[in-house]
């Protein structure tokens, strides 16, 4: 079933982690933080939203990276009921930037994401500025060619410490949540 997210709560402060890697790495907000700001974004492996866009995202994190934006990946779905979301299953997707486990969740609760993908931009303070899709892509990749949502709102995070005003929630799964003891 397919989640949105709420809209941007705008300067929202990010929540520390510190989260396993599939590089091998341990990874804490501040290791993943750009000069210019962050992008934080909840995604796995077996949800046909990411699948459809993954291509996209690391194209966008890629044209990013020359701006000063951080970027890191979080995987936060319960692996015993969607074991293709498991740590090992991360790590064959072999993706050029950080891509964690939050294996009891915590981060996700701490995040408030709701679907995968679900983006969280953040300016250079650490306060939210982007909370939206990365372009009109949903089960299948949008038209080529069209608006990059993410890229365009991160850019201007960049540029101005500000995001767009405007935004469109990302639609995705949703977070597959373990049953709570």
């Amino acid at each position: 079933m397919a989640a949105i997210p709420p809209v941007c709560d705008f300067g929202w402060r990010a929540p520390d982690f510190s989260l396993p890697a599939t590089d091998g790495g341990t990874y804490g907000l501040r290791d993943v933080a750009g000069a210019n700001g962050t992008l934080i974004m909840f995604i796995c492996n077996h949800c046909p939203y990411v699948r459809a866009v993954l291509d996209r995202i690391v194209r966008d994190v890629e044209d990013l990276h020359p701006h000063g934006i951080g970027v890191a990946a979080i995987s936060s779905n319960d692996a015993d009921a969607y074991p293709q979301d498991g740590f090992d299953e991360m790590k064959t997707l072999g993706l050029p930037f950080p891509y964690l486990y939050d294996e009891d969740q915590s981060v996700a609760r701490a995040y408030g994401a709701v679907c995968t993908p679900d983006f969280f931009g953040f300016d250079a303070s650490g306060g939210l500025q982007y909370r939206g899709r990365l372009d009109a892509s949903r089960k299948v990749a949008g038209p080529v060619g069209g608006r990059r949502d993410l890229y365009e709102a991160m850019k201007q995070v960049a540029e101005t410490g500000h995001g767009p005003q405007e935004q469109v929630a990302s639609m995705g799964c949703s977070i597959k949540w373990k049953e709570r003891a």
